[in-house]
């Protein structure tokens, strides 16, 4: 074999052990140490006929290694009721897969609910992630809230009636407790404020800066959006862009404001992304001109395979 064709046949074997490196890399670029759980935000579910909340999300995290879990709590209810019942799904994941700890994701109403287990139960958390969790408090509840007595009633109902029927289509613990009424109070600004003094981890304690980055041993981040509209064919959009009035011009998602998002270490609070977007729905139109959500959530996978966690 001449020096030509030996330096061919090196460089050829080089680009084949990198090409192994590279995609042994990426079926394990996801790969936690511990399980992931997903919980959601107010009105959502594990899955509904085969359609996740976190629309293609676990697929996403599940195709680089990562254990995840899809967890369902109360539609509507209080932060304190909610994570109760995801403690009790915690504890269930633990025993089953043998590892002693979990991380968190909560999306919305999500957030505040991922808080209080690792409020309660820090032992059993590696990580929380806040996905637009409302750490400040949600306008468009304070809006509800200051609305005169009675004048909610019906809304409430129709919610509760909503949340029970999708409590009913979602295949996780069914019939549990619907209570839109508790559940603004928990979202309206003194409900969060209140909240916040109870479990303050992570919370940050100046004006859009960030909170302490490690509590009790569990690791604190967060990321947001500030785009209500993002696909114009996304029936979502036109919602979201009706309940951004709120926030007079206030970077926002549609129902979070930007600063408002902020728990830990706060990767990104300008994604082109609004309150569905940063779940890939609805069914994955999100903006052309940003990361794919599914993406986002495989580099915080991976952000938390680094840390060891």
């Amino acid at each position: 074999m001449n020096k030509k064709n030996t330096l061919l046949a090196l460089c050829f074997g080089a680009s084949m052990a990198l090409s192994a490196q590279t995609q042994a890399g990426l079926l394990d670029y996801t790969k936690t140490k511990y399980p992931i759980l997903l919980t959601h935000g107010v009105l959502g579910f594990d899955r509904i006929l085969g359609v996740s909340y976190w629309y293609g999300i676990p697929l996403a995290l599940g195709s680089g290694g990562a254990d995840v879990h899809l967890t369902e709590v109360s539609q509507l209810n209080s932060t304190e009721l909610r994570g109760e019942e995801l403690l009790q799904q915690v504890e269930e994941i633990i025993a089953i897969t043998g590892k002693p700890k979990v991380n968190l994701i909560g999306h919305s109403h999500g957030g505040p609910t991922v808080r209080y287990v690792a409020s309660v139960r820090p032992d059993l958390v590696a990580s929380v992630t806040s996905v637009a969790g409302p750490s400040q408090g949600v306008p468009l509840a304070d809006m509800i809230a200051n609305q005169p007595a009675g004048s909610t009633d019906f809304l409430n109902s129709v919610n509760n009636a909503l949340a029970a029927y999708i409590d009913f289509l979602s295949p996780g613990d069914p019939w549990t407790a619907q209570d839109a009424a508790t559940a603004l109070a928990s979202l309206d600004t003194p409900g969060i404020t209140a909240f916040n003094a109870r479990h303050p981890q992570g919370v940050p304690t100046t004006a859009c800066g960030e909170g302490a980055y490690v509590v009790n041993g569990v690791r604190y981040y967060s990321f947001s959006g500030t785009s209500p509209l993002t696909n114009a064919a996304d029936a979502g959009d036109a919602l979201l862009g009706l309940t951004s009035v709120v926030f007079d011009g206030a970077p926002n998602d549609g129902l979070v404001g930007a600063c408002g998002s902020h728990l830990g270490m706060t990767i990104r609070d300008d994604y082109r992304m609004n309150h569905l977007d940063e779940v890939n729905q609805t069914f994955g139109l999100t903006s052309l001109f940003e990361t794919d959500p599914k993406v986002v959530y495989r580099q915080q996978a991976n952000r938390l395979k680094n840390a060891g966690l």
